[in-house]
């Protein structure tokens, strides 16, 4: 991609693209006209099992690799010849209205969530879409239609409740709209309890999801540049705290690691694909990072795995 054209996916450009859907297309047309191809972000067909290739087999399901191996013909069998089915699970807590950057975290999360429908939507996944707070607040369950990336946008357009955040229940819903194996991308700034994280990502991952954790977060957050005297209100809380920030910074830095260290514990021990992101990030540097990452524990995991019904 040259400088310009990331330059284009900075956040305060994005900005000013108006309808949510269109900024969307905006920053996955950008992102993609860097590319020589296409990235891998899902699988559409669900790998079983190999079996020793017979006449008038299809040698696209060929598996060279086992043949370079073995020099034996194997073909992949799969479950269903039917597309991915993903959700995208948005945190829209009033802890997300926080922002003094170009984008809200809730404005970030709602054009990195349809940008990323709108990415799996070109390759004919099924795509839905379920925002939460302290219970499910909207929902768009997976479809493959061109119009569903609309419907997401419809949904993520809401401005942030007064709640806070249920992960766990989240969770319980999100399994109920994908019955079988699927992806979850959940988008937060994990402002919760780590309990139910954990927990809600377990369920996920015990029903076979592919699980994608993206902790999103203004450089305030992470920082913490604040100099003067300042009062702190909470938004998920009538709480408050007067005080020289400059006299709170290392405590708070120290503690701000452990709660991130915990999270990315967390999604480790879930076997969840876990990203820090910056509300701050260029777009195309995000999806960057997120894709090529996949890309290599999916080639990373076609080297482990033996063919399963070929002989050793």
């Amino acid at each position: 991609m040259t400088q310009d054209s990331a330059a284009s996916l900075l956040p305060d450009v994005v900005r000013r693209v108006g309808r949510l859907e269109v900024r969307a297309r905006y920053v996955v047309e950008g992102f993609l006209s860097g590319l020589h191809r296409s990235p891998y972000f899902g699988q559409s067909l669900e790998f079983r099992e190999h079996r020793q290739y017979t006449r008038g087999d299809d040698l696209r399901h060929v598996d060279w690799k086992v043949w370079a191996r073995q020099d034996r013909l194997y073909v992949k069998q799969y479950e269903e010849d039917t597309n991915l089915r993903a959700l995208m699970l948005v945190d829209q807590s009033a802890s997300m209205a926080y922002g003094e950057g170009p984008l809200s975290k809730h404005e970030y999360a709602a054009t990195l969530a349809s940008a990323l429908a709108y990415l799996l939507l070109r390759q004919n996944d099924a795509v839905g879409c379920m925002t939460f707070a302290d219970g499910v607040v909207g929902l768009a369950p997976p479809r493959s239609s061109k119009r569903r990336l609309t419907a997401i946008a419809d949904l993520l357009r809401a401005e942030p409740a007064g709640q806070v955040s249920d992960i766990g229940g989240a969770a319980t819903a999100a399994a109920a709209q994908i019955p079988r194996r699927g992806m979850v991308v959940l988008i937060s700034d994990l402002f919760a309890d780590p309990a139910g994280l954990d927990r809600g990502l377990r369920q996920l991952h015990l029903k076979g999801h592919d699980l994608v954790v993206l902790q999103l977060l203004d450089d305030d957050e992470l920082d913490f540049p604040f100099n003067r005297a300042s009062r702190f209100e909470g938004l998920e809380s009538n709480k408050h705290l007067a005080c020289n920030p400059r006299a709170l910074k290392a405590n708070y830095l120290q503690a701000m690691e452990r709660f991130l260290n915990e999270t990315r514990r967390i999604c480790l021990a879930n076997r969840a694909d876990y990203q820090l992101v910056r509300t701050s990030s260029s777009f195309d540097a995000v999806l960057t990072a997120l894709l090529s990452r996949r890309q290599l524990r999916s080639r990373s995991r076609d080297r482990a795995s033996p063919p399963t019904g070929a002989p050793s």
